[in-house]
């Protein structure tokens, strides 16, 4: 489950606000206001303050592009590194013929409902390989390119993937999967030309080339994406988000109270932006690079991270609204070539995929030398990915929020202890309810019914309170997974991986405190009897099978016993203490 906290940096009016709306935001819900919840009355169940928005059943490209042809000249979308850019007319029509393709190139032709495994980093091509694969009526998984090969082919593998669009650097890797999957159909290479011999089809060749065929009727309720997310704990998971639950989170966040670009005052806007979260995140897809589309941005992005072109792209493009991550906002507040003149221009800041502290906060607004507010909130893969919001403008009092309630979405706080629903300043679980929420995980019935109950409430394995006025906050989580930089860390994935060493009895994993990176895994290890094991051999096995932040960056302590519950559970939240009883 891939948790998102997130932070709006906005210099907007201090001036105290909150909504009319809000006189009516709580009500107990009954059967006839929720299809999926019980016929008797539910008590302490909020829901949005905002009441309903209009959600349309479509295809989640047609929704994005749909009046295209209005904003075909304007900017869409700019490699900040190549300057490789192109208008919306332009990326649609990419679109559209990389559908066609998908469906009628000889030798790699599609089926729909078959899975399409995107490689890529963030460059522009993406939205054509992505959206065009949709149009076709195709499902995609992306992952990310920094993973080792095993962990693209495991994912890929567990999806289904038929075919790959990737880039010239990253085929190596695609021919590595070919090998494992009997029912490959090809490669789609942006960059290189056709090698037919080999199954591999140029991008640019691919465009070109008059594919008569008929585009399918996409059912919405189909599965567009499989993100991969490893839910409460676990190993990861395909995440089935269908064109209903992503369009919906979109059409949720256009209302205008948190969407300035949906107010009146801004049609016909455009603005420019800058990001950095990657694409196959969901955060990066679905709460950056969709809504811009949507409201018709021109977005400007890195294929990675180099200071260098960041610190250019603020200086040539100006940007409006930057899109970060904490690592990125720590960089910005401390980096000695960062200065307050590369971020005038810079309206609007939102943190994404994990939450920016308070001092980290305010070292950012005194790099800026502008009186800023932060705001923040809150969204995981399994619901698509938003579902608590501050609005536009609010309550600046409300230091610490995550936000309310978005359109068209429910809640409730359980209790730890007994299971009920419990009201204002207690704490417990947070469930979420609506439209977002996925259809479950790919051929994981199990976990599916864990995660999401018969009422549609999707338990999201953090601790949380609202106050009398609806707003949230996050205060723990009951979860195991460890959050790095804002990527989920999978304690059992790694925990797998060191018990492949025949020395070793047991192991957990679990994060520790870091300043910048948020956590990093450290393993707690238990030899065998009359075995020695080097911390350095446990290192360097994980790091030659998994990305980088996923690495042991932690260390490794050796202890005598794992603390389990009864039931055989890892106490994670004991390991901490047990760093000096290392093993005799």
């Amino acid at each position: 489950m891939m948790r998102l906290l997130f932070s709006s940096v906005a210099r907007s009016s201090r001036s105290r606000y909150v909504s009319p709306l809000l006189n009516q935001r709580f009500r107990n819900l009954s059967d006839a206001a929720s299809p999926s919840a019980s016929k008797s009355v539910e008590r302490n169940v909020l829901e949005s303050p905002y009441g309903p928005v209009n959600i349309p059943k479509m295809c989640l490209t047609e929704f994005i592009f749909g009046g295209v042809q209005q904003a075909a000249d304007k900017p869409a979308l700019t490699c900040g590194s190549s300057k490789r850019s192109y208008n919306y007319g332009m990326i649609y029509e990419m679109s559209r013929r990389m559908a066609h393709g998908l469906l009628a190139q000889k030798g790699c032709a599609m089926r729909p409902k078959e899975v399409v495994g995107i490689l890529l980093p963030n460059i522009p091509e993406y939205v054509p390989a992505l959206h065009g694969s949709l149009l076709a009526g195709l499902t995609v998984t992306f992952a990310n390119p920094l993973y080792t090969p095993e962990e693209i082919c495991r994912q890929f593998e567990n999806a289904g993937v038929r075919l790959v669009i990737t880039i010239p650097v990253l085929l190596p890797v695609a021919h590595i999967y070919k090998s494992k999957a009997p029912k490959y159909r090809g490669t789609i290479n942006i960059g290189g030309k056709h090698n037919v011999t080999e199954n591999v089809f140029g991008f640019e060749q691919l465009l070109l080339e008059d594919h008569k065929v008929e585009l399918p009727t996409v059912d919405p309720d189909e599965t567009a994406i499989l993100p991969y997310s490893s839910g409460t704990t676990g190993m990861p998971k395909g995440v089935k988000l269908s064109h209903n639950n992503l369009v919906a989170n979109l059409a949720q966040g256009s209302h205008p109270e948190m969407n300035k670009y949906c107010r009146p005052e801004f049609e016909g806007y455009t603005e420019t932006i800058l990001t950095i979260p990657p694409f196959f995140h969901i955060f990066g897809f679905n709460g950056i690079l969709n809504p811009c589309l949507k409201s018709r941005n021109h977005l400007i992005s890195i294929p990675r991270f180099i200071p260098e072109d960041y610190i250019q792209c603020l200086v040539e493009f100006q940007p409006k609204f930057l899109f970060v991550v904490p690592s990125l906002m720590l960089f910005l507040a401390t980096h000695p070539k960062v200065t307050a003149e590369h971020l005038s221009s810079v309206d609007s800041v939102l943190v994404g995929a994990s939450a920016a502290s308070i001092q980290l906060q305010e070292k950012f607004k005194q790099k800026c030398g502008k009186d800023v507010d932060i705001t923040q909130g809150y969204g995981m893969t399994e619901c698509s990915p938003v579902a608590l919001c501050t609005p536009y403008k609010y309550d600046l009092s409300k230091v610490g929020t995550c936000g309310q309630l978005y359109p068209n979405t429910q809640a409730k706080i359980v209790s730890l202890t007994d299971g009920s629903n419990l009201s204002a300043h207690q704490t417990g679980e947070l469930y979420i309810r609506g439209p977002q929420v996925m259809k479950g995980y790919l051929n994981n019935e199990q976990a599916s019914r864990e995660t999401v109950d018969e009422s549609g409430w999707l338990h999201t394995g953090d601790v949380a309170y609202y106050d009398q006025d609806g707003y949230f906050f996050i205060v723990d989580r009951t979860k195991e997974l460890i959050k790095v930089k804002g990527n989920q860390v999978s304690p059992t994935e790694l925990e797998n991986l060191i018990l492949e060493l025949p020395e070793v009895s047991d192991v957990a994993v679990a994060g520790i405190p870091d300043e910048a990176a948020g956590e990093l895994p450290r393993a707690y290890v238990v030899l065998k009897q009359d075995q020695v094991l080097e911390e350095a051999v446990i290192i360097n096995h994980v790091k030659q099978r998994v990305v980088k932040y996923k690495q042991l960056a932690g260390g490794v302590q050796f202890i005598k016993e794992i603390p389990r519950n009864v039931s055989g559970k890892v106490l994670r939240h004991q390991l901490h203490l047990l760093g000096g009883q290392l093993e005799d």
